[in-house]
């Protein structure tokens, strides 16, 4: 799914098919972890500049995962 097929401000469901991710349980763990949503009266959004955002400044080095 590329940015320029989806609109900016995405419905949560939308957010999850573009962070491909398989649960709204993990969806909420991003917004834990500070993933920043968009609130106006009952409706909410995720900006997806935002997460892009988000997932840059959660890269990590290879290393941290390699077995030791």
């Amino acid at each position: 799914m590329k940015g320029k097929d989806i609109q900016r401000y995405m419905k949560f469901s939308e957010a999850m098919k573009y962070l491909n991710l398989k649960s709204y349980q993990s969806l909420h763990k991003f917004i834990d972890d500070g993933l920043r949503v968009v609130s106006v009266g009952d409706t909410k959004r995720i900006d997806r500049v935002d997460a892009d955002k988000f997932m840059e400044a959660h890269k990590t080095n290879s290393e941290m995962f390699q077995a030791k």
